[in-house]
């Protein structure tokens, strides 16, 4: 290493902790605007796949008072996290996105691929979206759901409700159970279901 390079080496150092200083004084501002809202933030960050950061810019990007949005559909228009819907003759076109506000998509997508190494509900969503259609559709998809979970205890002040990673492979048994009990029924059949304990 001759001493140009470490004369360039030396001025890339000061750039960085320049940089790192600068960070530090965001940092301190941030955490000192949201304090009113540590209360809200410590509930909100329940939700699995979501860190202080994302709450951060989804504070900074949507805010807290959500009053603007009618439901939480609206608020998911608003920041392009709902799935395409573009059909023609019964046939899906696109899963494309639609445009919206661009950082709160990217962190909720974030959150979403943090939320699928997890064993919980989303990270069960996410698994179970990943088979079927790709990692960057469950991506979308369990955003879409962080967002609406963000959205239910802004405005109900409700905490956060896990229902489990095998809360799926319930609702499928549930749905199988429902859909044979039907048939049976058709069949002129009365169906009384008693469950059986296995020792």
């Amino acid at each position: 290493m001759r001493t140009h390079h470490c004369f360039l080496l030396g001025e890339l150092l000061l750039m960085v902790e320049h940089l790192e200083r600068s960070l530090a004084r965001l940092d301190r501002e941030i955490e000192e605007r949201l304090a009113p809202q540590k209360e809200t933030m410590e509930r909100l960050d329940a939700i699995t796949g979501v860190s202080q950061r994302v709450l951060e810019t989804l504070f900074a990007e949507i805010g807290w008072d959500l009053l603007t949005f009618p439901d939480a559909a609206h608020l998911a228009s608003w920041v392009g996290i709902c799935p395409g819907q573009h059909e023609s003759g019964g046939k899906r076109m696109s899963g494309r996105t639609r445009k919206g506000n661009r950082h709160a998509k990217t962190i909720l997508v974030q959150a979403a691929h943090a939320a699928g190494k997890t064993k919980t509900y989303l990270g069960a969503q996410y698994r179970r979206m990943s088979k079927g259609r790709g990692g960057k559709h469950a991506a979308v998809a369990v955003g879409h759901s962080i967002l609406l979970i963000y959205y239910q205890m802004l405005t109900t002040g409700h905490p956060y409700d896990e229902k489990g990673e095998d809360h799926f492979t319930k609702r499928d048994q549930q749905e199988k159970q429902q859909r044979l009990v039907k048939q049976l029924e058709r069949l002129g059949y009365h169906v009384d279901l008693t469950p059986h304990h296995v020792a």
